[in-house]
This record gives C-alpha cells, sequence and structure tokens, in this order.
C-alpha cells in the first residue's frame, strides 16, 4: 500500500477530531423575543384600558393574589403605572392603606391560527411499509399569532371591606401575521414593535412607545 493511501485515514481522522472539539453551545431561551413582545404589549394595552373610579390621592394597596399568567410581572407593573396616572397613591401595606384594589387576569397568552390555501401537511399510509409525510404544498398561506390579555379590578375600604368600586373587564390584543405567497414570498406584520423598527435593526438605539409623564413638584412626596 503507498504511503498517500495511509496518510488520507489519518487526515480524514484529524479533521473529524477537530470539527468535534469545534462544537458551541447556545442557550435557547423559553419563549422568543417576539412572543415576549406580543404578550407584553397586549397587557400594556388591556391595563391602559381598565377603568376603575379611585379619589385622587387615595393611598391605595394593591392586592396581587389572583393575579397569574405568562409575564404577570410585567402586567401588574403595568396596572400600577395605571392606577397612577389616575390618581392612586400607591403603599406598601393595608395597614396604610384607605382603599385596596384587587387585581385579576383573565387571559395573559398567544392564540395561533393558520389559512393555507393549497395541500396541508399529511401523513399518507404505505402498505407494508408505514406511513410517509407528505409535504405541505401552499399557493397562499397565512399563520397569525394574537396576544390576548383581559384584566379586571374590585376596590374596597381597607378598613370595612365594602365596595368602593369595579372595573368591568378590560381587554388587550396584539398580532403577528406571517405571509407566503406563490412558494417564495414570504412577509411579516405586526404591530407590537416601533413604526422604526427598520432604522432600530440597521443601527441598534433606543427605541420608545408611549407618552413618557413626569409628576411635578405638588405630586412629589
Amino acid at each position: 500500500m503507498s504511503r498517500s493511501c495511509l496518510l488520507f485515514p489519518v487526515l480524514l481522522a484529524a479533521a473529524f477530531l477537530l470539527s468535534a472539539c469545534t462544537s458551541e453551545r447556545r442557550s435557547a431561551p423559553s419563549r422568543t423575543a417576539s412572543e415576549q413582545l406580543m404578550i407584553s404589549t397586549a397587557a400594556d394595552r388591556a391595563a391602559q384600558n381598565l377603568s376603575i373610579a379611585i379619589p385622587q390621592d387615595t393611598p391605595v394597596f394593591i392586592d396581587t393574589s389572583y393575579f397569574d399568567g405568562t409575564d404577570s410581572k410585567y402586567a401588574i407593573g403595568a396596572i400600577r403605572d395605571r392606577l397612577l396616572r389616575r390618581g392612586a397613591r400607591l403603599v406598601n401595606s393595608r395597614d396604610a392603606a384607605e382603599m385596596v384594589v384587587e387585581i385579576r387576569s383573565g387571559a395573559l397568552s398567544i392564540d395561533e391560527n393558520a389559512l393555507v390555501v393549497g395541500i396541508p401537511q399529511m401523513e399518507v399510509p404505505v402498505p407494508l411499509a408505514g406511513s410517509f409525510a407528505f409535504p405541505e404544498i401552499a399557493l397562499f398561506k397565512r399563520e397569525r399569532r394574537q396576544g390576548v390579555a383581559k384584566f379586571a379590578a374590585t376596590g374596597y375600604d381597607a378598613e370595612t371591606g365594602k365596595l368602593i368600586t369595579s372595573s368591568a373587564s378590560d381587554f388587550g390584543f396584539s398580532q403577528q401575521t406571517q405571509w407566503n405567497a406563490l412558494f417564495f414570498l414570504s412577509w411579516t406584520t405586526d404591530d407590537v414593535m416601533p413604526d422604526e423598527k427598520m432604522e432600530i435593526l440597521r443601527a441598534p438605539k433606543a427605541a420608545h412607545q408611549g407618552e413618557a409623564i413626569s409628576a411635578g413638584p405638588e405630586r412629589r412626596r
């Protein structure tokens, strides 16, 4: 056997060992940034719609015992911001409060639905061989994901427990839609990113949504 024939297996084995040593491990978050944005945007909108009457400068304790859901801490923060804007003065204990506002969540998640014009993916039985997955052939496809939030609140006297105010159930929605047409055309629409998102992608910078407000000197304590 020639020397070149012996050298080839050695080089092949060396290449395999070197490639095995250069593997890279990447973290895999449980949810994507898009999913987080959809849920938080729906939470912002539901909190903004929350209609509960609070007398100006009332000391309020927020009871979150009945509030649960994905990203619930962000949603609670959005509701706290809403109550502050409506004139509440938040306190950290029931003893310091005149009113307790009990908040609850009926929904804080994502729905998905799809529309396909063409042939959907299906399992095709093969005699004596089991089955095989027939691939999807779509002339047109729409995959829509919708963030949904449903919040409500009840306010009662911190001492007597008597009802003071109660809100209706208020909703917030967000959406992201993936479109595919004629096999190779694809685009995405959504309402969770600011209008200048393409500029953000090209050159990272601060992005702001909503109105920034500042409490005047008479409101600071």
